[in-house]
């Protein structure tokens, strides 16, 4: 919808309350900036994605929001078992990462975790308004200068001087505005999943508080403690793979092929039936324009299995929130949307690649260690814990490095890589600056 001549009301307008917006929305208002965020549900309420990386916590503890999280409340992750239909399996100990980083990162039920976020975002001065789909976008010319929304059964408007969307797959501007959005048609996938309670961690074989992912010929598993007696257990699988089947069919079936994730099922009950997630893979070689940024999954989403989603929806939204408050204060829109755009795609192109990679392995994380070694790609503990806790900005890292190098794994469109960890970056630099030493 094309309007002229009106004043913005706000400066800002997020659209979405979840990680990504909660985080976007909390930077811009600490920042003294009038802010509204447009949720279009009314929080708590479900969603899946319940795990979080060990940098996910450094991320909040930037933000002063780590210890809203408190261990007994949210069960400690140390680390993540990978098991096999044959019986084998490694762990990957978040302890290991060294050089100063957090040695681990919690479970949590994201009803009650994005709740929490989006209050404080509300506490810092954000307006929050729930229940208020977002029906389109204002324009003046070829700028976004606001939106549309519907509550309580009244359409309104609302301009701003940007808009950030965060609405995930709903896609606003992206994908319902713009057309934008390619379907990542690597990953053709379905997930199934349930939770179960009346778990006990003493039937776990491996470390309590670690997320397991199983594999198998046809697919993967997960398991994650998001309570001490609450599991969350997943199937995903490739879609072909249904071939008519009922989604209970299939994730009962797949649960029972991997052992080390039955054992820890033990005398559980399952507390609802099976729900699913379809063809939920995408991306867009187009995160900013004129008066508008994406952040979080309303630019890309790829599979869920290393639980990254959380963490570069926090650290997406937090960098958009950035990007915007220079802007306002008066530094170039150009610049400081092409280089948010850049750190955007290097982070989702590091774990798409990963996730590629993982794939490629037949779902097998040991076999694509194995594979690596052969490769004589350095794979020191330190380096594979890091880039499962969240190392997707380094250059320093081996493993990341090589994903780089892999042209076949390409996914956006040619773009000037943007390194420097969001989480740790004095610690990078002193690494880098002791490495080029001893070189």
């Amino acid at each position: 919808m094309n309007i002229v001549g009106q004043a913005p009301e706000y400066e800002a307008i997020v659209i979405g309350g979840g990680p990504a917006g909660s985080s976007c929305a909390l930077r811009l208002a600490r920042a003294g900036k009038r802010v509204l965020v447009l949720e279009r549900r009314a929080f708590p309420r479900f969603h899946i994605g319940e795990s979080m990386l060990p940098y996910t916590a450094g991320i909040l503890d930037q933000l002063g929001l780590l210890e809203l999280f408190p261990p007994d409340d949210y069960p400690t992750k140390w680390g993540a078992e990978f098991c096999g239909a044959d019986g084998a399996f490694r762990r990957v100990d978040f302890t290991s990462q060294g050089g100063g980083r957090r040695e681990a990162a919690f479970q949590c039920e994201r009803a009650a975790f994005d709740d929490v976020l989006l209050r404080e975002a509300g506490k810092a001065g954000a307006v929050i308004q729930e229940e208020a789909r977002v029906t389109g976008v204002l324009t003046e010319g070829d700028r976004i200068v606001g939106v549309e929304y519907e509550r309580n059964g009244v359409t309104q408007q609302v301009r701003a001087r940007f808009v950030v969307d965060t609405s995930g797959r709903a896609g606003i501007i992206s994908h319902q505005h713009f057309g934008h959005r390619r379907p990542n048609t690597r990953l053709q996938l379905v997930a199934y999943y349930k939770h179960y309670t009346g778990v006990d961690e003493a039937t776990n074989p491996g470390v309590e508080g670690d997320i397991q992912v199983g594999n198998h010929a046809d697919g993967w598993l997960w398991a994650i403690p998001i309570r001490k007696d609450v599991l969350s257990v997943g199937a995903v699988t490739p879609a072909a793979t249904l071939r008519g089947r009922t989604p209970e069919d299939v994730f009962t079936e797949h649960v029972s092929r991997v052992d080390r994730i039955n054992v820890r099922l033990a005398g559980a009950t399952a507390s609802a039936p099976v729900r699913g997630e379809s063809d939920y893979c995408y991306y867009t070689n187009t995160v900013v324009g004129n008066g508008w940024f994406l952040a979080g999954d309303a630019g890309c989403f790829i599979d869920p299995v290393f639980s990254a989603g959380v963490y570069l929806g926090v650290v997406s939204g937090t960098r958009a929130g950035e990007a915007v408050t220079r802007i306002l204060d008066g530094a170039d829109e150009q610049e400081t949307a092409t280089a948010y755009e850049n750190f955007y795609k290097t982070g989702y192109d590091c774990y798409t690649r990963l996730i590629y990679a993982f794939y490629e392995s037949n779902f097998n994380f040991i076999a694509y260690v194995r594979n690596l070694a052969q490769q004589s790609v350095n794979i020191e503990g330190r380096w594979i814990a890091r880039l499962l806790s969240g190392d997707f900005w380094s250059e320093l890292n081996p493993v990341g490095a090589h994903l780089r190098s892999v042209r076949s794994y390409d996914t956006f469109d040619d773009f000037p890589v943007a390194y420097g960890c969001p989480v740790y970056p004095e610690q990078d630099a002193r690494e880098k600056h002791e490495l080029l030493a001893n070189a």
